[in-house]
């Protein structure tokens, strides 16, 4: 299954450097190649990406992934739940550190 944070990271990756390779984008995320291929493979069965040929040299093809409108709208409510949560565990540590501090200087 494909997470929020999975898809916000993937798509926040290809929309800065589209012509990433699914090693480098697994090693920058720290998940497996097959995740990775298994995400993207996802996002683009859904239309949130298009993949397209390119040549990186005379004897290597690439992909390059290109968000579609639907992908930028996708990324765009990603984005807002991803903030949302990562505000909430934000404020949550906060007050977890302000027990600690009290605890420490009882």
């Amino acid at each position: 299954m494909l997470t929020d944070d999975a898809r916000y990271r993937i798509l926040k990756t290809l929309q800065s450097r589209p012509g990433i390779s699914q090693r480098e984008l697994a090693r920058e995320l720290g998940i497996s190649l097959g995740k990775v291929n298994y995400c993207l493979k996802a996002l683009i069965d859904k239309g949130t990406i298009k993949a397209k040929n390119f040549s990186k040299s005379e004897h290597k093809t690439g992909y390059l992934y290109v968000l579609t409108p639907s992908g930028l709208e996708d990324k765009a409510r990603i984005t807002a739940r991803f903030l949302k949560r990562k505000v909430e565990e934000y404020e949550a540590l906060k007050l977890e550190i302000e027990e600690i501090q009290k605890e420490l200087g009882a």
